[in-house]
C-alpha cells in the first residue's frame, strides 16, 4: 500500500488520475486533457499496473490530515504532495512532512516528495522549495529514504518518473 498525502488543493487527485491512466497506456504519452476533479473528503483508492504488478495508492483528503495516522499500518510507501506555487501553504505542508516522517509506523516506509504545479506562473524553484523546507536537514536526519520531485500533473510533466519511483519501492 502507497499512501497519497498533502493538504488540500495540491493536485493528488489529478495526479492520482493521471497515473492511473499513465499505467494503462503501454509507450503512449499523450495523456490527453486532465480530467475533472473534485477535493476528496475521506479517501481514493486506485490500483496502478506497473509491469506485471500492481500497486495500490490510498489518496486521503488534505482535510483528514489529523486523522491520517490511523491509515499508517501497512504502508511500505508515502507520496507526500506540495504546491510549488502556494507560498502560503509551504510551512504548513512543512509541518505534515515532518509529522509523516516522524511517525512510528512509517520508519522504513520510502517517501517520493512532489512539488506540483510547476507549470503556473510563478512557482517557486526547486532551490526555493528546499531551502524553505530545510530539506537537506530533513533529509540527513530522517530514518526513511527520501526522493524529491518536481512535476505537473496537468501536463505530465515528472509523471514517469513518479511512476518509476513507485515501481522501485516495489523492488525493495
Amino acid at each position: 500500500m502507497c499512501l497519497l498525502l498533502g493538504a488540500t488543493g495540491v493536485g493528488k487527485t489529478l495526479l492520482l488520475k493521471r497515473l492511473h491512466k499513465l499505467s494503462l497506456k503501454d509507450g503512449q504519452t499523450d495523456l490527453g486533457e486532465p480530467p475533472a476533479t473534485q477535493p476528496t473528503v475521506g479517501t481514493n483508492l486506485t490500483d496502478l499496473t506497473l509491469g506485471r504488478r500492481r500497486v495500490t495508492v490510498r489518496e486521503l483528503g488534505g482535510c483528514m490530515g489529523p486523522i491520517w495516522p490511523s491509515y499508517y499500518r501497512d504502508c511500505g510507501s508515502v507520496i507526500f504532495m506540495v504546491d510549488a506555487a502556494n507560498t502560503c501553504q509551504v510551512s504548513s505542508s512543512c509541518v505534515q512532512l515532518l509529522s509523516i516522517l516522524s511517525a512510528e509506523l512509517l520508519q522504513h516506509a520510502s517517501v517520493l516528495l512532489l512539488f506540483n504545479k510547476i507549470d503556473l506562473p510563478c512557482p517557486m524553484t526547486l532551490v526555493e522549495m528546499k531551502s524553505l523546507f530545510r530539506l537537506d536537514d530533513i533529509i540527513t536526519h530522517a530514518s526513511q529514504p527520501i526522493t524529491v520531485l518536481e512535476l505537473s500533473a496537468r501536463s505530465g510533466l515528472g509523471l514517469r518518473e513518479a511512476l518509476r519511483w513507485l515501481d522501485s519501492t516495489l523492488k525493495e
